[in-house]
C-alpha cells in the first residue's frame, strides 16, 4: 500500500481536509516548535528520499509502458509490454473504432471505464 502523506491538523480544520479527502494535501511543516518538521516520535513522517518507488518501476502503468493514443496509426504501434491511454480529446466515434482495433490485439486499456 501507498505510503500517505498529509499535511499536519488535517484531522482539525475542514479547510485542511477533515472529512474532505481533496483537500488533505501535504504541505511542509516550518513551525519553529511544529513536532512534525522536528521528526518526534508518534507524529506523523514526512515524505524523504527513499520513499518513492524504483526506478525500474517509475513511469510504469500496472507494470507496462504507457502509450497515448490520439489515433489508429498509435494503435499500430502497440505491443504486448504496452498499456492503451486513450486520449480524452478524441470524439466518440473515432474512440469506439480505436477501442475495437485495441480490443482485437488483446492489449490492455488502462482509461477506459467498465464495470467490473
Amino acid at each position: 500500500m501507498k505510503r500517505k502523506f498529509v499535511r499536519v491538523e488535517t484531522h482539525r480544520y475542514s479547510r485542511l481536509g477533515k472529512g474532505r479527502k481533496k483537500l488533505q494535501r501535504w504541505r511542509r511543516p516550518r513551525g519553529k516548535h511544529n513536532k512534525t518538521r522536528l521528526k518526534r516520535f508518534s507524529y506523523p513522517v514526512q515524505p524523504e528520499i527513499g520513499f518513492g518507488s524504483p526506478r525500474k518501476n517509475s513511469g510504469l502503468v500496472q507494470g507496462l509502458v504507457p502509450i497515448v493514443i490520439n489515433s489508429m496509426i498509435d494503435v499500430e504501434r502497440l505491443t504486448k509490454n504496452n498499456i492503451a491511454i486513450v486520449s480524452r480529446t478524441l470524439g466518440a466515434r473515432k474512440k469506439i473504432d480505436i477501442l475495437k482495433k485495441i480490443s482485437e490485439l488483446n492489449i490492455k486499456i488502462a482509461n477506459v471505464g467498465g464495470k467490473k
